[in-house]
């Protein structure tokens, strides 16, 4: 009898390992507790594919940063003030990770991972190539010596893990975008960073779910598990419906932490909100992507339009708009890029989306000794697109009890336990 896997979750991760499950045979459910219309964390980001991403989010000096920005509500970084236990218990784990140690244990894992999943979207993308898949690089742009001397160190350790890295001067890095007018001290450029259209490929890989014999049960939250034992026997949605499966797979993004309690599993997590801004028409569009460092803020062309996204805004689960973040944003730009000026963004609806951040900035991607029949996919933060297709590679080989390549002792669901 085929398995039957049930997915909670139909964001990036959830859809990217429903196809991969689907692939090899095994009969796939995915619960989302949206509507197939929706607008999630995996829909309105920036749609980067960066190997030149494997700092973690928890890296040398980010706590030193993180107190200078946490209390400005416009900038990078802003913690929204709030009794919460969980945050404080969450921030020492961040302080505690935030280490030169880690950033050697943990950055050869996320490029690796993250390399492996951009082989993967080349050779899904193919011919059709329907979620606009780009080779695009990425410029890093900095204001400063001091930020581009911080990113030359940077780039120095990228080269030493494989990747392409150059460091530019402000008239090299005009070069490559000679219709846009930047005002910077000089740039990294990663030849090896892509970009997708988020949204499109979503959409794709619902496509693809579907024609390789996915259901989906939209609209359907989850609320609960029927246990026997060390094993789940089925998913307890909030109609009362109970989904039978042989293995589960959690991949519910910043909802994880409180659907894995009841299995007395503990995930610290925290919901990291971020904004976009997308100009349908730009009067300029870079050739390729691009990070404002200093701002924080990345800047990506998607099929004629051009997004803007960034800030990191720990307010728990609340999914509000603040205008004060997103004005953050559109001020950025116009620093880093002066020729855009406030015209430029007069009546464009900013985008939010709750991005699921682990202390350490690892994913929890793993077996847990919670439930044997458990695979948890979640906490991929700002880096979800980027490794949604490894992701699912590596939970269908547990499930098939194949032995990833990966270090899963890093990227274990049961490390803080």
């Amino acid at each position: 009898m085929t398995r039957h896997v049930l997915i909670v979750g139909g964001g990036v991760i959830g859809l990217c390992t429903a196809l991969e499950c689907a692939q090899r045979g095994l009969r796939v459910t995915v619960v989302e507790r949206n509507a197939s219309q929706r607008d999630g964390c995996s829909y309105g980001n920036t749609g980067m594919v960066v190997p030149s991403h494997f700092v973690p989010l928890a890296a040398p000096g980010a706590v030193a940063t993180a107190l200078k920005w946490m209390w400005n509500p416009a900038s990078p970084f802003y913690v929204k003030p709030r009794l919460s236990a969980e945050l404080a218990a969450w921030a020492l784990k961040f302080w505690r990770a935030a280490s030169d140690e880690h950033l050697r244990r943990a950055g050869p894992l996320l490029c690796s991972l993250a390399l492996a999943s951009r082989a993967q979207y080349e050779a899904l993308a193919g011919d059709a190539n329907d979620f606009e898949f780009e080779k695009r690089g990425v410029l890093m742009l900095c204001r400063t010596a001091h930020a581009l001397h911080e990113e030359a160190t940077v780039a120095e350790n990228a080269r030493s893990l494989g990747l392409h890295a150059q460091v530019l001067d402000p008239k090299a890095a005009a070069a490559l975008e000679p219709s846009m007018r930047m005002d910077i001290a000089g740039a990294v450029h990663y030849t090896d960073d892509c970009n997708v259209d988020p949204a499109r490929l979503m959409a794709s890989l619902e496509r693809r779910c579907a024609a390789a014999g996915v259901s989906f049960h939209w609209q359907s939250e989850l609320r609960g598990w029927h246990l026997n034992g060390a094993r789940i026997r089925a998913a307890r949605l909030a109609s009362g419906e109970g989904l039978l499966a042989d293995d589960f797979i959690l991949c519910a993004g910043s909802w994880t932490p409180a659907l894995a309690r009841e299995l007395g599993l503990r995930l610290p997590m925290q919901a990291g909100k971020g904004y976009s801004v997308t100009l349908p028409r730009p009067r300029f569009v870079p050739r390729g992507c691009a990070l404002l460092t200093e701002a924080r803020v990345a800047v990506s062309p998607m099929n004629g339009t051009l997004r803007f996204g960034g800030t990191m805004e720990l307010a728990g689960m609340d999914e509000s708009i603040n205008p004060i973040r997103v004005r953050g944003i559109i001020d950025a730009v116009q620093r880093y890029y002066p020729e855009f000026g406030p015209q430029d963004f007069e009546g464009i609806k900013p985008w939010r989306g709750l991005r699921p951040c682990t202390p350490d900035g690892v994913p929890y991607v793993g077996r847990t000794r919670a439930k044997e029949n458990l695979v948890v996919a979640a906490g991929h933060a700002m880096l979800g697109i980027t490794l949604g297709p490894i992701t699912g590679r590596i939970a269908a080989d547990l499930l098939q009890g194949i032995e990833p390549k990966y270090d899963l002792g890093a990227l274990s669901p049961d490390r803080y336990h």
